[in-house]
């Protein structure tokens, strides 16, 4: 099983700081496992990998292998944690252009997304690149009325019963949703749509290791089944209450720390380009558990060496507001050596014959050593190699990590509040039944806003 070894000697946080903090990491850890079966806690992914449902496991294998059979596309519809982690899985584990091979050199279909975004070219877009292909429809949502997925599963669920015709077009139709409430749960009973469960205890940017990844995830070729395993594996490994022995709550304590040194912006960073997606899930997992209140770390994320020829020199030499999270993959799947060039005109002879992941090995080493000398506190997280279990592992390490973070943090790391607020005010301003009053108070209020700043003026005067 690889393994994953947190490194914070460049982080500036000496262990025995960190370890003031035992006790509470200890009372923590008590309350998020003695509450772990309350369905009001959200906390079903504590024990998830170790008691996940074998019979729905085989269920999203065998729909798998179907989608596999009859279908060159899969269009997975969701939003936020509907379909990031998904996504983040599959362009770590597969092929860096995989959706742009043929079917007999991926062997797999083409995972697209869509649902994410209100963007009539994206989706016309997509719409033209199935073309006459078959495809499937995979809908994740709780509800079924969070407004992108629910306009893309209109648009594409029309466009496959056109193709196909009503009753087919059921066949091709999975639907990942609650158990017995919400309105995709009602059309998948009355339409007899197969359908997989978001546990109500699950949250969204907590639910890749349910239905809600492992489908689209399998459809790729991946083996479900060991990346379970790797975050199995995790679930035992940081099980432990004592702070000394757990890297995942050395990291939580770590970056909770370095806040409170007035470092509010972490950056994970990568040098892998098949991570892009994972940091973008990471990114969704922080900002919506810790954003609140007034508080919490700005979750971002950098590619390097791409980004150091972009926001390189800010990180080099600007505001000292910042921390770096490095994902360090130590052994790659891959080896290409430098050529030789008589000319050398490039002058890069020196290094011919070395691989190019030991110039990047390099190129990371350089850029550690000066950040930290600039004053940016680096934490490693060094992974073994980057494989389906390891996937796993990591997934649950920075879920844990989170929960104990954001309750360190004195917040709920549960709950997103504040996303409700651009919905209710977009609703009110389309005019949504039963916003009505609402949306009266929102023209006007510009409207008064400027009377009351025209009577201040002329108090002033």
């Amino acid at each position: 099983m690889a393994n994953i070894k947190l490194d914070f000697k460049l982080s500036g946080i000496e262990l025995k700081k960190i370890m003031e903090n035992e006790d509470i990491v200890a009372d923590i850890h008590k309350t998020l496992h003695n509450d772990a079966d309350k369905e009001e806690a959200f906390l079903g992914w504590l024990h998830l990998p170790s008691q996940y449902d074998k019979t729905e496991m085989l269920r999203i294998q065998a729909c798998a292998k179907k989608i596999q059979q009859d279908s060159d596309v899969l269009v997975v519809i969701g939003i936020g944690g509907s379909y990031l982690g998904a996504r983040a899985v599959i362009e770590s584990l597969t092929h860096t252009f995989y959706n742009l091979l043929d079917k007999t050199q991926r062997k797999t279909p083409q995972i697209l997304f869509v649902g994410n975004n209100m963007s009539a070219n994206y989706i016309m877009d997509m719409l033209h690149l199935i073309g006459n292909r078959d495809f499937s429809i995979n809908v994740i949502s709780k509800s079924g009325t969070t407004t992108e997925p629910a306009i893309a599963f209109r648009i594409f669920r029309e466009y496959l019963e056109n193709k196909y015709g009503v009753k087919e077009a059921r066949k091709r139709i999975y639907v990942t949703t609650s158990k017995d409430k919400g309105a995709l749960r009602k059309l998948a009973t009355e339409e007899e749509y197969e359908t997989f469960i978001i546990p109500d205890n699950v949250g969204g940017r907590y639910s890749v290791l349910t239905a809600v990844g492992l489908l689209p995830i399998a459809t790729a070729g991946i083996d479900v089944e060991k990346l379970m395993q790797g975050a199995k594996f995790a679930e035992k490994k940081y099980s432990d209450q004592n702070l000394k022995y757990n890297d995942c709550y050395k990291y939580a304590v770590i970056r909770n720390l370095l806040y409170q040194d007035k470092k509010a912006i972490e950056i994970l960073v990568t040098y892998e380009p098949k991570m892009h997606y994972f940091i973008e899930w990471w990114k969704q997992l922080f900002a919506e558990s810790e954003g609140k209140e007034g508080k919490g770390i700005f979750p971002t994320g950098a590619e390097f060496t791409t980004d150091l020829h972009s926001i390189g020199q800010y990180i080099q030499e600007g505001k000292r507001q910042l921390f770096e999270t490095i994902l360090h993959i130590e052994e790659r799947d891959q080896s290409l050596k430098i050529p030789n060039d008589e000319d050398d005109i490039d002058g890069l002879n020196y290094i011919e014959g070395k691989s190019i992941e030991y110039v990047n090995e390099k190129a990371m080493e350089g850029t550690m050593k000066a950040h930290v000398e600039g004053g940016v506190p680096n934490i490693e997280l060094r992974i073994e190699k980057l494989d389906t279990e390891t996937m796993g592992h990591l997934i649950y390490f920075f879920e844990l990590a989170c929960a104990m973070s954001g309750n360190l943090l004195g917040v709920n790391p549960f709950n997103q509040p504040g996303v409700e607020k651009y919905k209710t005010n977009m609703f009110q301003l389309l005019g949504k039944p039963g916003y009505e009053e609402q949306s009266e108070v929102l023209v006007k209020e510009p409207t008064s806003k400027k009377k009351a700043s025209k009577k201040n003026k002329k108090d002033k005067q």
